[in-house]
């Protein structure tokens, strides 16, 4: 009777099992038969050679219970698209085990499946790059808006202010340069201010009160000969220098108070905002699709250096802040167009990391652009291939200048690029960073 049940059992094993899980019972089956057998059949306890041929048997037939294969776990609909498990690599002595890489307990609730194979850092950030583009939807209905805005403003200011000459709007920012990741969620629009060569000159932020090379005043000269009113913009002149801080003030009144957003709004289809509370110049848009926001900055160019009315914090006003950002990304594609290489795939998987992570914000763009360009002049090999060692080092170098609280720049050695940050923010990226520097793939 019981031999009858094991038949009907193997009989529907490969129904309910498949090919190779009936295998594995039917070999298990037959081992618990011959033992029931020997166990139920008469002995021979006269013949000392009898009993240990059954002996025998029974341990082969229990190290045949314990050595077969177990049958491999049927996948989830859901898991189908996952690749197989690698085959398990013995552990090295003192290394942490993976309890992601066991097998579960035999009936164990399955919780979670267990992860594909383990990837190498290369496919990681292979993979990760990947998930950091912005849809193309987002970012060509950002630009269709931000455009729009560009256009309205541009003819508010011909028709408000005709006496000041300002130069044409244009947009700016890492998502025009196909640097931006994540989400296109703002964007920079550039106000030239068009001074006349003859009756304005720079003075570096080295001889002014603030000492600080990155940062310059633009000085009002030949008053005697070309007194107050010669130019359009010595109404904004404090101390006989272009005051950033008056320029902006008055830029901030109008778009505040001047401008009709709510029908401009209308007309594109969003709502607009100017921020009231900021000292920026800053644009809010609530689209049903998408959220923007736009910062205006007002901006000359003069002898070879790009200005921003970016005044910095506290009590010096009149002052304007060298941009480097044109420079670092022609530099950067230059660089990748003459040996191919995947610096600009780098610097947007470097953007995402510091974008996701609230402590190492002030590090995504400018900084890490001039790390990997510094690296550029000692690594060479910035192939694609090369991507995870080249991570690797940008973290290295990172952590090495957090340490010494100094990041010069790649095109003015003079100017550090951690100045404006605080001791406490250098500590918290430093332990950051260099926590990762054993284990990379935490920060993706």
């Amino acid at each position: 009777g019981l031999g009858s049940v094991f038949d009907v059992l193997l009989a529907n094993a490969r129904l309910v099992l498949g090919v190779s899980g009936a295998a594995v019972l039917a070999i298990a089956t037959l081992a618990v038969k011959r033992l029931i057998d020997r166990a139920t059949s008469p002995r021979d306890e006269g013949d000392p050679k009898a009993e240990q041929k059954s002996l025998e048997e029974s341990w082969q037939d229990l190290a045949l219970i314990k050595t077969t294969p177990k049958p491999p776990k049927k996948q989830r609909r859901e898991d189908l698209s996952e690749p197989l498990l690698s085959p398990a690599q013995p552990l090295v002595p003192g290394e942490a085990h993976d309890p992601r890489g066991c097998s579960p307990p035999l009936g164990a609730p399955q919780v979670k499946p267990s992860p594909l194979r383990c990837l190498t850092l290369q496919e990681k950030l292979l993979s990760h790059s990947s998930q950091l583009a912005v849809p193309e939807i987002q970012a060509s209905l950002i630009l269709q808006l931000a455009r729009s805005i560009c256009t309205q403003l541009q003819n508010f200011l011909r028709n408000k202010c005709p006496e000041l000459p300002f130069g044409r709007l244009f947009l700016s920012g890492a998502l025009l340069d196909g640097l931006e990741v994540l989400a296109a969620d703002h964007i920079h629009l550039m106000l030239p201010v068009v001074l006349d060569a003859g009756l304005w000159s720079l003075i570096s932020g080295e001889d002014t009160v603030v000492r600080n090379p990155q940062h310059w005043m633009i000085k009002r000269i030949d008053l005697g000969y070309f007194p107050r009113g010669c130019s359009p913009w010595d109404r904004f002149i404090v101390g006989r220098y272009l005051s950033s801080n008056v320029l902006n003030e008055t830029l901030h009144k109008l778009l505040v108070a001047s401008i009709n957003w709510p029908a401009i709004g209308g007309l594109l289809g969003c709502a607009i905002h100017p921020v009231v509370a900021s000292r920026e110049l800053k644009l809010e848009v609530k689209h049903d699709q998408v959220e923007l926001s736009i910062t205006l900055f007002p901006v000359v160019e003069m002898e070879d250096k790009v200005l921003l009315a970016v005044p910095p914090e506290g009590l010096v006003e009149n002052l304007w802040l060298e941009s480097f950002y044109r420079a670092e990304v022609s530099r950067v594609k230059e660089l990748d167009a003459g040996d191919a290489g995947a610096r600009q795939l780098c610097l947007r998987i470097l953007n995402g990391v510091c974008r996701s992570q609230p402590s190492l914000h002030k590090l995504g763009g400018s900084p890490v652009t001039h790390i990997i360009l510094h690296l550029s002049d000692t690594a060479s090999d910035w192939a694609e291939e090369s991507l995870a060692d080249r991570f690797q080092q940008v973290l290295e170098e990172l952590v090495a200048y957090l340490e010494k609280g100094v990041l010069p720049s790649y095109f003015n050695p003079k100017i550090n690029l951690f100045s404006g940050l605080l001791e406490e923010e250098i500590d918290e990226m430093g332990f950051v960073l260099y926590r990762a520097m054993s284990e990379p793939e935490v920060l993706l």
